[in-house]
């Protein structure tokens, strides 16, 4: 008997033991250990990233036009790509949800198995004695289960139902969310595109000027070392180059980034080198668009990216609330299954059944009050919402509207300003002598005459960015299809038909509201379409005339500074306003005083 305690103790032992080692094993393979990357993966990742990014880029052949910039910003933009891959998802959500409305069909295998029989006893049921027949073996050691059910539950093919149906408006509002990403990279790209055109403009000259600049700068400082003349005036002199020159370098330091920043949008590789198309006449001087107030407030409460999603939130809201109310309603379930056991002791070894089942949570009675106040509250506010984004995006295009007619007065005074200021120059080169007050006359009406030409290029920029404030608030952009299916080629031609038709102002006569779809929503959908507009992706009805249609320009306001074209509510755009043009106006004054104290004849 001892020996058997003894075995039995040691038996237990040595399972505690195994047990043990299995438990301490199953807890290591469990135990996780934060794994940064190496340097060498981290390179590794990060040379695939930038061929991945740049994998697909049409080089670029030629110079760079507008049109093309945008075309390629559209295409190639990484952040423009990203939101187009948000929308695939989306679609790929709806579909996904659509399998969930769908019964469950499960299918199922099983393996059982013991050491010893299912031996069982039973008693009589009238005396409660035990029965004097042997004990029962009523399965086998080891068989094997299979079975295929089908259920459905009538509350959970609800909820699904509604679920759907906000899949397929959070579809709709992933598009809007492009559709938003696109409006500001085409106003980025093209204030970025002007800015580098202004650089373009007038590096040859700015370099030019420095070089005087510096060259007389260097013969002053002669001039003051062999005391030729005063030095008070040697000094004056030296002081009013200086200041030109910290303006000349100041304006090259600002606009020297202006290409890579335009390359970053267009996804060009950083380093390459390009040139910009010389702008025509056209762009240069952009005729002024008919603003009908009424025909924009239409347009953008029909097409504004920003209020059509909060259409889609209040719809999202209202299916929300339909699915509180169907889940405190009893669930009707419906079950069917087809099952075989290969138990050597059943008679009936495949056999069917079916049943159906109600389930009620009484509890939801309870919760009943508060998940409809609570769902109701949700209504209002997207509701609300909504009613916010409408009164802010009238605000908008009335302050966009303001925006482009003081963008374009400033662009004529600017154009005024540069055209005196270049006469002044030719004056001044024309009667440029060796003396030092001839040099200085050169300096000064040279700086200021590159000064005006990038404040004129500025005031150009903020004409633009200003157009396309006006049009992301309208909801328009080029009618361009699928981004992936349509060539370089046919989208450059697109956006140059869609930019010629709105300066041609032919996109404020469209109608207004698009008839929205799933296959518009999509971004990778199949199919071209075809023409140029500027629109949001799908086909349009024709509309009747509008008494609006034919308004005369638009009015003629008081311009005070350049930042008067922006306003609260309206983000500002990088890069459309340069300080470096406004210091050189606040220090005209001075330079002036200097000048005049240059040439002012000292006693000897």
């Amino acid at each position: 008997m001892k020996n058997t305690n003894h075995s039995r103790s040691v038996a237990g032992t040595r399972l505690l033991g195994a047990s043990s080692v299995l438990l301490a094993a199953l807890l290591s393979g469990c135990s996780t250990i934060p794994t940064p990357f190496s340097l060498d993966e981290q390179k590794q990742i990060a040379a695939a990233d930038r061929k991945a990014a740049g994998a697909d880029v049409e080089p670029l052949a030629g110079k760079l036009t507008l049109a093309d910039a945008i075309a390629r910003g559209i295409k190639y933009n990484l952040d423009h790509r990203t939101r187009m891959m948000e929308q695939a998802l989306a679609v790929g959500q709806l579909d996904l949800g659509r399998y969930d409305m769908l019964p469950k069909l499960v299918a199922s295998a099983g393996y059982q198995w013991r050491d010893k029989d299912l031996i069982t006893n039973s008693k009589d049921s009238v005396t409660g004695q035990p029965s004097l027949a042997n004990p029962y073996i009523s399965s086998d050691r080891s068989h094997t289960l299979t079975d295929l059910g089908l259920s459905w539950n009538v509350l959970d093919f609800g909820v699904s139902y509604y679920n759907s149906k906000q899949n397929a408006d959070r579809v709709l509002i992933a598009s809007e969310r492009r559709r938003k990403a696109m409006h500001n990279l085409i106003q980025e790209v093209r204030t970025a595109y002007w800015r580098a055109a202004s650089a373009e403009k007038i590096d040859k000259d700015l370099r030019e000027t420095i070089r005087i600049a510096e060259s007389a700068l260097s013969d002053s400082r002669k001039i003051e070392q062999e005391r030729i003349r005063d030095p008070l005036e040697a000094l004056r002199y030296q002081r009013t180059v200086l200041e030109n020159l910290r303006i000349l370098e100041s304006i090259q330091q600002e606009l020297a980034a202006a290409k890579i920043e335009l390359a970053a949008l267009i996804n060009l590789p950083p380093g390459t080198q390009f040139q910009l198309a010389e702008p025509s006449a056209g762009e240069l001087k952009p005729a002024v668009l008919p603003m009908p107030v009424e025909r924009m407030e239409d347009i953008a409460i029909a097409r504004n990216a920003d209020l059509r999603e909060q259409f889609y939130n209040v719809r999202i809201a209202v299916a929300e609330t339909k699915k509180s109310m169907l889940r405190l309603f009893p669930g009707l379930s419906f079950n069917y299954a087809l099952r075989h056991d290969t138990n050597s002791y059943l008679i009936n070894k495949t056999w069917q059944d079916a049943g159906a089942q109600i389930s009620w949570n009484l509890f939801n009675l309870i919760s009943a009050p508060v998940a409809m106040r609570y769902s109701e509250s949700a209504e209002k506010l997207a509701e609300h919402r909504r009613m916010a984004t409408q009164m802010a995006v009238l605000a908008q295009v009335h302050l966009a509207r303001q925006q482009y007619e003081n963008a374009y007065k400033l662009l004529d005074r600017a154009d005024s300003i540069y055209t005196v200021d270049q006469r002044i120059y030719e004056h001044s080169k024309s009667r440029e002598s060796a003396e030092t007050k001839g040099r200085l006359d050169l300096i000064f009406s040279n700086t200021s005459a590159i000064v005006s030409l990038l404040r004129r290029y500025q005031a150009l920029s903020q004409v633009y960015a200003a157009s396309s404030r006006i049009q992301a608030t309208l909801g328009l952009e080029p009618e361009i299809g699928s981004v992936d299916d349509t060539s370089l080629t046919d989208l450059r031609r697109n956006v140059e038909n869609a930019m010629e038709q709105w300066n041609r102002g032919e996109a404020l006569k469209e109608p207004a509201a698009p008839q929205a779809s799933l296959e518009a929503a999509a971004p990778l959908a199949q199919g071209h379409t075809s023409g140029g507009d500027w629109r949001d992706g799908s086909r349009l009805p024709k509309a009747t005339s509008h008494p609006d249609d034919d308004a005369p320009a638009a009015r003629t306001v008081t311009w005070s500074d350049v930042s008067a074209t922006q306003t609260m509510g309206q983000p500002k755009t990088p890069g459309t306003t340069w300080s470096i043009a406004d210091l050189h106006e606040r220090s005209m004054a001075q330079f002036t005083r200097a000048a005049l104290a240059a040439h002012t004849p000292t006693a000897r």
